[in-house]
């Protein structure tokens, strides 16, 4: 009698997406749902968590039994520890988190407040995310952080330097979670919901004087970064890297 061959299980990638309900989150959650993985956001505002959840829904299909939204602020170790207590071990963990209102400050005057804010934000949140979750051995931990590391603005210093932070984060943590690869992506201008805060009514105008200036010869749209994370958790030879997605705004 000849022996049944069976196909091995294939295992359902899971992910977590800190900042998962707009912009950049947004984007990538969408790419991984297509892909089939199961998917996490999470975020400080349940209500725009709730829209994104509807939003992917109606995009992706049915997609209810591999899409999660868990409220958490990612500058609160308690939210984080009860997040992946909630969820258990993850393969990849992306965080897209970020809130620069009022952040953009001549030094002198600059608010201690906001620059503690921002600070706690986008790196002490890395470094919770880090710290608890569990992340398979052939997972990844991917940061984001900005072009204003690489090309600051006047009234910019500590959004760079925050940014800039990121990727020394990342190097340490390369080291020390190997196998996990940690990396950063580093987007130029794009398109979001922030820019609603950053520029107000200007911001049409902003962004088309920008997209004049670059080498690619348009901001960046949230799927162009979204892509990007993609490759970073895709690419198992790459670790403790910062990946530029700016248009080649360094360079102009």
């Amino acid at each position: 009698m000849p022996v049944s061959e069976t196909t091995p299980e294939v295992q359902t990638e899971r992910i977590v997406i800190v900042g998962g309900s707009s912009g950049i989150g947004l984007a990538l959650a969408e790419l991984m749902l297509a892909e089939g993985a199961e998917v996490t956001i999470a975020g400080r505002s349940p209500e725009r968590l709730a829209a994104a959840e509807r939003e992917l829904t109606r995009q992706e299909g049915s997609t209810a039994d591999r899409l999660r939204a868990v409220t958490a602020d990612i500058t609160r170790e308690e939210d984080i520890e009860r997040l992946f207590k909630t969820i258990g071990p993850v393969d990849h963990v992306v965080t897209t988190a970020a809130d620069v209102t009022g952040a953009y400050q001549p030094i002198v005057s600059f608010n201690v407040r906001i620059g503690q804010d921002l600070i706690d934000a986008k790196l002490v949140g890395a470094m919770l995310l880090a710290k608890h979750a569990v992340i398979a051995p052939t997972g990844s931990l991917t940061f984001t952080s900005g072009i204003a590391a690489y090309r600051p603005a006047p009234g910019g210093s500590m959004v760079a330097a925050v940014n800039g932070a990121l990727a020394s984060l990342a190097s340490a943590l390369a080291i020390e979670m190997a196998p996990v690869r940690v990396n950063v992506a580093s987007p130029g201008w794009v398109d979001t919901p922030i820019w609603d805060n950053i520029a107000g009514d200007e911001k049409t105008a902003r962004l088309e004087a920008m997209a004049k200036r670059l080498p690619a010869g348009r901001v960046g749209d949230p799927d162009d970064i979204a892509q990007a994370l993609l490759a970073l958790i895709r690419n198992h030879f790459i670790t403790g890297t910062v990946l530029h997605v700016d248009g080649g705004q360094r360079l102009v």
